[in-house]
């Protein structure tokens, strides 16, 4: 297994998520969109996880490769993104933030299969090679966050472009693996779909994400407007993506210990906590520091749950398509619902109360995972 080669992916591409994610609102905020636009601006990015996982896992499972379809997609999705410096006004930018989006968002679900390719029976140890991504976030977030202090938001933009055109590099040096796709008796894509514990699966993760909307649209602006500095801020961000790499080193006897269905139902669990103290104590710093530490719970432990839930529930010449439906319903319909509405709520009925609508969502997650997702399976 190329573990240098595909955790360094795994860097620079949750890198970019840490430039991009924590200050792509204030950068809107600055160039003076409302709240309202930049919750649909927020939208755009995630609602394109809507169709590109799937479009590009279509095309990866009917080819039997990954790998050419991850670098053009990297490549695109650096080369559209300078259209960013020429853009001006809402239309012509969300145009832009679409078509970037739409290729960034391709290339992930398609590395996962490859990195679930490798690694095979040892499923289990996925969280030592992701956890790199959490450190190039980590590295990103609170570097960026002492420079914004000193310099203008006008270099979140160059900062992603960068990092962009780094994914692409380290996509260049990840072989395809050549293992034979194992054989399965599945049927279609449609009647695997049709299961009550797949439906289940699915809606669990659509709220999980519809439950971040407003975390990744709005907080550092909610940070901002209570007086933290850009510093602060993403020492902040960079505090719950360390609680998830700490995590990320023990996930594997987790998993081995609970099973996937109990660590994601106490992942939903924490998340309903999580949003309630976001939403309630933003001048508490021990409560803030305390509701970021559970990011461990509410993405760590829930993402690797479920990564592990996808292997198990799409198997064979399905497994593309399985992450590629993960990442569309979850991270783009989930997390696009969830942004879009964040923005109308944040306008209409303040901040507090639209982190008690994100964790009235994580708790309808959990409730569609206790009664309906099977534990039998699971374990």
């Amino acid at each position: 297994m190329p573990y240098w080669r595909l955790s360094g992916f795994y860097f620079f591409y949750f890198a970019s998520l840490g430039a991009l994610v924590p200050f792509w609102g204030l950068y809107l905020q600055a160039r003076d969109f409302s709240p309202v636009e930049i919750g649909e601006l927020m939208a755009v990015i995630m609602a394109t996880k809507l169709i590109a996982p799937y479009i590009w896992g279509w095309i990866s499972d009917h080819t039997g490769h990954r790998m050419p379809i991850v670098r053009l997609a990297s490549l695109l999705s650096a080369i559209s993104f300078l259209g960013i410096f020429f853009a001006d006004g809402f239309f012509s930018l969300a145009l832009i933030m679409m078509l970037f989006s739409f290729f960034w968002n391709a290339s992930l679900p398609q590395f996962e299969a490859v990195t679930m390719s490798y690694l095979q029976e040892r499923i289990q140890h996925y969280s030592r090679v992701r956890l790199w991504g959490s450190i190039g976030f980590i590295l990103t977030v609170v570097a960026l966050g002492f420079l914004l202090d000193e310099w203008s938001v006008e270099w979140v933009p160059k900062i992603v472009l960068l990092l962009y055109f780094g994914i692409f590099l380290f996509s260049l040096i990840v072989p395809e693996n050549d293992a034979d796709m194992p054989a399965h008796d599945q049927g279609s894509i449609l009647q695997v779909l049709k299961r009550g514990d797949i439906i289940a699966f699915l809606l669990a993760c659509f709220f999980m994400q519809a439950s971040h909307g407003a975390y990744y649209a709005f907080y550092s602006i909610y940070m901002e407007q209570v007086g933290y500095s850009s510093s602060v801020i993403g020492q902040l961000w960079a505090l719950g993506v360390i609680a998830e790499v700490l995590v990320f080193l023990v996930m594997h006897q987790l998993l081995h210990r609970w099973g996937a269905r109990k660590v994601l139902v106490v992942s939903l669990a924490m998340a309903v906590v999580r949003w309630i103290l976001v939403g309630s104590a933003p001048e508490n710093l021990w409560l803030v520091l305390l509701a970021q530490v559970m990011h461990a719970a509410t993405f760590g432990t829930f993402h690797a749950a479920a990564i592990h839930m996808v292997h198990h529930y799409f198997v064979g010449r399905h497994q593309g398509r399985g992450q590629a439906l993960y990442s569309s319903v979850s991270f783009g319909a989930g997390g696009a619902f969830g942004s879009l509405l964040s923005g109308y709520l944040w306008i209409g009925i303040g901040a507090e109360a639209t982190y008690w609508v994100a964790a009235g969502y994580a708790l309808l997650a959990l409730v569609i995972a206790w009664r309906w997702i099977d534990h039998e399976t699971l374990h």
